[in-house]
């Protein structure tokens, strides 16, 4: 149809709305409840969430869900989807509760449509949770998630042969959890695991 405009001269008379930039930026400072405090004092305090694109065999794509707690930086749970929708993140927060035997008072989040999702929020709001909200194209304001999918993905994914089943997949996924909750230390938790930091905690 724009093709065809264009080609003779025709142009829609619709009046655009007009964007109010500032007004945007304000509800975005207003959302991000978080304001990049990634240090807490305690577990369960602060969950963030995102997902990833996983593939196996010939470019099979999957989506990968992670809950993580931002004291000491532990995975709680992750969930494997075909793809990125509500059910499948509320899946990985019902995992996570169950693991935490608790539910975090705050969760942030990008504006994926499955975390704006009417079930999505719903679902924090039935568990008494706040939702954080990062402003559009600013992965600083989820940032350690963001970095735990960059050594997921190139420290363990890259060093591992290329899972050619889903079955594969899902063991390489498991294996890589485990692996930066209970194998891997860092300054930032007193050369512990996050493991063990948390339980040091508790």
């Amino acid at each position: 149809m724009r093709r065809i405009m264009r080609k003779h001269g025709i142009k829609a008379d619709v009046r655009q709305k007009k964007r109010s930039r500032k007004k945007e930026q304000q509800q975005y400072q207003e959302d991000n409840l978080l304001e990049r405090k990634f240090i807490q004092i305690a577990p369960n305090l602060v969950w963030v969430s995102d997902t990833t694109e996983l593939t196996y065999g010939r470019n099979n794509k999957v989506r990968l869900h992670v809950v993580l707690d931002l004291y000491g930086r532990y995975v709680l749970s992750y969930h494997i989807s075909p793809t990125e929708t509500a059910e499948a993140a509320i899946e990985a927060f019902k995992r996570a509760a169950k693991q935490a035997g608790t539910f975090a008072p705050l969760i942030h989040t990008d504006r994926g449509a499955a975390y704006t999702s009417k079930d999505f929020n719903n679902y924090l709001t039935s568990n008494n949770s706040k939702h954080s909200l990062s402003a559009p194209g600013t992965p600083a304001d989820n940032a350690v998630i963001e970095h735990y999918w960059g050594d997921f993905k190139y420290i363990w994914m890259t060093h591992h042969p290329h899972p050619q089943t889903l079955t594969e997949l899902k063991d390489l996924v498991k294996q890589g959890v485990e692996y930066f909750n209970t194998v891997e230390i860092s300054s930032k938790r007193n050369n512990l695991t996050a493991e063990d930091f948390r339980n040091e905690a508790v």
